[in-house]
């Protein structure tokens, strides 16, 4: 399934979206830019909010915009979640949930209310009033209300923009979930790195309303000068299996050649597959396997590319046992007194409070 768009808008004299791309749509694609670049203003193209003159838009083979032809948002069988819930406060959070999908014909109906529910973790929260759901609880009723209409498409924007940080990390892995779950493309605005490393599958980089590139997630990681490296600096998204904690609450990571012990406050029948993302300044060096240090995640890595040093630092990538790309960022004079080499063996270090699932 794809999505072709071809759109050409002015808003006033400080902005110009002009795109001309064929988007592939399986699992989640994140539009990934600066504030103004016109990631909005894109999605509301393809929801049929904004209509330009001469704008195409056809998904799959249907034309949702061509010409005199435009199909608007409720034909186009579009699910919307925005920064702030929508939800109806004169609703139950059962009401909420089911508002769409009462309206949608049963011969279209595709997910159904027992499934959303237990994909977003609601259950035991759909007899209360919305004014007795937190800012987390509410976003996951507006996912699960957008599902419920058994969308071919659902678009996100910014979904998590208006929660903080640990709200974020408990709604993240029922993010995450839905992804992997539902079997709707998805399609999610963001300018936060760490949400698109942990849910996307592709990134579309846009600049100045122009999409300057359209990259797998491995692809826009693999590279040093990647936008998403911008803030916060170079990272590496790990997928694997998070089990069960131990009497120390440290938890499992991955296959036993590949092993990381981390800390996790989502259960793990909700986080049997998941992505972890470290920050390559969070991953040190050793020639050895040390035995009396505090660090627990030794993992055993080759060498495989050494980036040429910026700000007398270097990007290390690294090739886990298992086959995932590790980067590890350090100077250019431990390069040199380790002698580091493509091909060398070595063992990345990383504290288990650098990483979060």
């Amino acid at each position: 399934m794809t999505l072709y768009l071809q759109a050409h808008l002015r808003h006033g004299k400080e902005f110009e979206l002009k795109v001309n791309h064929e988007l592939p749509l399986e699992g989640v694609t994140a539009l990934f830019g600066r504030s103004g670049c016109g990631k909005t203003t894109l999605l509301r193209i393809i929801a049929g909010l904004e209509r330009p003159k001469g704008a195409v838009v056809r998904f799959g083979g249907q034309h949702w915009q061509r010409g005199r032809q435009f199909l608007p948002l409720h034909k186009r069988r579009i699910g919307l979640v925005f920064q702030e819930h929508s939800l109806l406060p004169h609703l139950s959070a059962r009401e909420n949930l089911l508002y769409g999908y009462q309206r949608t014909p049963a011969e279209q109906r595709r997910l159904h209310p027992d499934e959303v529910t237990a994909m977003l973790g609601i259950e035991h929260l759909l007899d209360r009033r919305i004014d007795q759901l937190s800012g987390g609880q509410r976003q996951r009723f507006s996912l699960g209300r957008a599902l419920l209409i058994s969308p071919q498409l659902l678009l996100l924007d910014e979904p998590m923009a208006a929660l903080d940080t640990q709200t974020k990390r408990e709604i993240m892995p029922f993010l995450s979930r839905m992804a992997a779950e539902s079997g709707v493309p998805i399609i999610m605005v963001s300018h936060s790195p760490d949400e698109v490393t942990r849910l996307a599958d592709r990134v579309v980089f846009m600049q100045n309303g122009q999409i300057q590139n359209v990259e797998t997630l491995r692809e826009a990681l693999a590279r040093p000068d990647s936008p998403l490296f911008d803030d916060a600096g170079a990272a590496s998204v790990l997928e694997g299996t998070l089990g069960e904690a131990g009497e120390d609450n440290a938890r499992p990571f991955g296959p036993p050649e590949a092993r990381l012990w981390l800390t996790s406050s989502a259960p793990a029948a909700e986080m049997d597959r998941t992505r972890i993302s470290i920050l390559a300044r969070d991953v040190s060096l050793s020639l050895v396997d040390p035995q009396h240090i505090s660090i627990q995640n030794h993992l055993p890595v080759t060498i495989e590319r050494i980036d040429p040093p910026r700000d007398n630092r270097c990007v290390v990538a690294c090739r886990t046992a298992d086959g995932q790309l590790l980067l590890a960022e350090i100077t250019a004079r431990a390069v040199q007194q380790l002698g580091l080499a493509t091909g060398k063996q070595v063992y990345a270090l990383i504290k288990s409070v650098a990483l979060l699932a």
